[in-house]
């Protein structure tokens, strides 16, 4: 009798026929292992990744650490659910986070499961602390798929188109980014305009922010910016809550992207990578703010699953025991030479922007000016091609952004520059 053979093909046309059209997928080809920066499909091909699970894993496929950490709490329990009978390693973990999340203030914390939820709940504490209900984002934002989150994310494709109205009381300024021919002063000043013309700042419950914008393009808030967002929020009673989804555990060259700007804020929260890619987010926040909500009223059933909080609390002694940190900061400075020794070749490279490891390249046409999205896909088609995983962002899709682990071996992140600087020159062909 013949065994049927497994195929990309093959599980293409099955993903089709049994999943939602609206679950996209990057790339048509299906995992079957992975190691640290590299995985392998289920042909056999093998890949450099420099997406980790767009920002999951920090630290990693398959660290041996995380996983001895997970199989040892499995050999516990794996789930009991925290409101009906907690533990320790729950408590542990938001000791943890009230230390490390940057700022004086006394802290505690709430865990969830997704980035989403975290958001969610950061928007709930801010409207029970503030009596208030007015939220304002940022164009270009990415904050989950949830309706709140979608409200707060500043891009209509395709998290927005076709769901409906969005939850009220949600406000946009435009995010400071060069490229987009967008000043400090610019998102300044339509703050101060939405102030004056469309909310009241005293019905304001929170202004929110990414440091480094993810799907938007990467784009870094500037200093001035958040200077002025911390004066406007004390001096009107708003709080300010910073998503570091994406940005946090070392990815930016700090532990937390908030110390690069010696400010604190309100509320934190983060997700990805703080437990290894397994689904965890956290809630962090001054404590006054956080105890401002009823018994119950914050959690869920997986929230702060057991198998998740082990793999976090493992996952932050790697980041310090293996110097990730710094190492995020070397290897940033790496790829940004790579690109920029491609810009006298490549014309349309417009931009090398990030911050530590959180780095990305922007791509226009060198006549007009305008964002070359279709050039961006040449590049990612070119990467998979030779073996390598990019993601691309941007609110005109016209943006590499690079997410390797920062425990990527020294070979292989050599290899992976050089599949990048063949595939954008093959691009440019």
């Amino acid at each position: 009798m013949l065994t049927q053979v497994t195929t990309n093909a093959s599980l293409q046309a099955r993903k089709n026929a049994a999943c939602a059209q609206g679950i996209g997928t990057l790339t048509p080809h299906f995992t079957a292992r992975a190691d640290n920066a590299e995985l392998w499909d289920v042909e056999g091909r093998r890949f450099v990744d420099f997406a980790s699970g767009i920002a999951t894993l920090a630290t990693g496929h398959r660290h041996p650490r995380i996983v001895a950490a997970v199989r040892a709490q499995l050999d516990d329990f794996h789930h009991t659910c925290f409101h009906v009978t907690p533990y320790e390693e729950y408590v542990a973990l938001c000791e943890q986070l009230n230390r490390v999340v940057p700022g004086p203030s006394a802290k505690k914390s709430a865990l969830f499961t997704t980035g989403a939820e975290a958001i969610e709940n950061a928007m709930k504490v801010a409207r029970a602390a503030t009596g208030r209900s007015g939220v304002v984002a940022f164009s270009g934002a990415f904050h989950g798929r949830t309706f709140m989150g979608m409200a707060l994310t500043g891009k209509v494709a395709p998290y927005k188109a076709g769901f409906g109205p969005m939850p009220g009381d949600v406000w946009h300024v435009p995010f400071p980014a060069a490229p987009l021919g967008v000043t400090v002063d610019d998102s300044i000043a339509a703050l101060d305009r939405l102030f004056k013309t469309d909310v009241d700042p005293q019905r304001v419950a929170a202004i929110v922010i990414e440091l480094v914008q993810g799907e938007g393009g990467f784009y870094v808030a500037p200093p001035a910016l958040m200077e002025h967002l911390r004066a406007e929020c004390d001096r009107h009673g708003i709080l300010l809550v910073v998503d570091e989804i994406q940005t946090g555990f070392g990815r930016t060259g700090k532990l937390f992207a908030l110390e690069h700007y010696g400010i604190e804020a309100d509320l934190v929260t983060t997700a990805k990578s703080l437990a290894g890619g397994f689904p965890l987010s956290a809630l962090t926040g001054r404590a006054e703010l956080m105890d401002a909500t009823r018994v119950g009223s914050l959690g869920g059933t997986y929230a702060g699953n057991p198998l998740a909080v082990a793999a976090a609390l493992e996952t932050m002694r790697v980041i310090e025991d293996e110097g990730l940190v710094a190492r995020a900061r070397m290897l940033g400075e790496r790829l940004r030479a790579c690109l920029a020794a491609l810009r006298t070749e490549v014309p349309r490279i417009c931009d090398v922007r990030g911050l530590g490891a959180m780095v990305a390249v922007e791509f226009r046409d060198p006549h007009s000016g305008e964002p070359d999205a279709e050039f961006t896909k040449r590049v990612h088609a070119a990467g998979l091609e030779r073996g390598l995983l990019l993601l691309t962002c941007g609110v005109h899709g016209n943006v590499v952004r690079f997410l390797f682990p920062l425990t990527i071996p020294e070979a292989v992140f050599e290899e992976g520059l050089g599949l990048l600087a063949e595939s954008i020159r093959a691009a440019n062909v």
